[in-house]
């Protein structure tokens, strides 16, 4: 790896260390009122969505940098890393999540795509190359 691509790196597992702090906050928003509109108080876990749709898309990121596992896996390794510790007992002890349906929805939408555009860049940069004359 060049050495721009270790601040690429960088930058990406950071990324995913803010986006996994950010699905956590917000995973328990409500149409209540107090943050989004009374709409009868039912649950609204946009973050679900969110990493569904992100994290896959840093470790993409990554796994273009080098195709081996810890280098194309860390972004996805760090943000599974920093929602179990805020599930389990984050800073100080205090739970940040509520243990119900949605931190496992939450686990599964971002741990399970990334896993396979993982494999994906593995299995593609393993994959024999056509020789020329066949």
């Amino acid at each position: 790896m060049r050495p721009g691509d270790w601040v690429v790196l960088v930058v990406l597992v950071l990324d995913a260390i803010l986006l996994a702090v950010v699905d956590t906050v917000f995973l328990p928003a409500r149409f209540d009122g107090s943050v989004l509109p009374d709409l009868g108080g039912f649950p609204f876990p946009i973050t679900i969505l969110i990493a569904f749709v992100t994290t896959p898309m840093l470790v993409r990121a990554a796994a273009r940098l080098r195709p081996v596992t810890w280098v194309g896996g860390l972004p996805g390794f760090a943000w599974i890393a920093v929602i179990l510790w805020l599930a389990v007992g984050g800073p100080g002890g205090n739970f940040q999540v509520y243990p119900d349906w949605r931190i496992l929805a939450l686990l599964a939408a971002g741990a399970l795509p990334s896993a396979v555009v993982l494999g994906n860049a593995l299995g593609r940069a393993r994959a024999p190359q056509p020789t020329a004359g066949g």
